[in-house]
């Protein structure tokens, strides 16, 4: 099944910054193309650490989602790797030029993808 990048309008506003540009124009697309994939990793991971997710706190569920994205280095690249792997070549060529920025901009949306969908958890 081929997936097609949803188009999110809004994003792009007059004066915004080359990474910011970046950031809404590729990434966030894909992020949201990639979102049931992001959910069913975290689930995943979640079985492998033996988590009770089910039975945390709201508080505790939204700290388990950013540690397991910040500290939880083979799962954040696992995740990156989602991402990045849909660039074009093109697309690529510009993330690498600042990918530490990139980077952490898609954890964060990660991050905070995961915690707005705790209930698909």
């Amino acid at each position: 099944m081929t997936k097609k990048r949803p188009e999110l309008p809004g994003l792009l506003k007059p004066n915004i910054t080359v990474v910011e540009e970046f950031q809404n124009s590729v990434i966030r697309p894909i992020i949201k193309m990639q979102h049931t994939l992001i959910v069913a990793l975290f689930k995943l991971n979640l079985e492998k650490r033996k988590t009770n997710f089910s039975s945390l706190t709201p508080e505790k569920k939204n700290s388990v989602i950013a540690t397991s994205l910040q500290k939880d280095i083979s799962f954040k690249k696992m995740l990156l790797g989602s991402i990045i792997g849909h660039f074009t070549l093109e697309e690529f060529n510009l993330f690498k030029k600042n990918d530490a920025e990139y980077n952490r901009r898609i954890i964060t949306i990660v991050t905070k993808r995961l915690q707005d969908s705790v209930s698909e958890l």
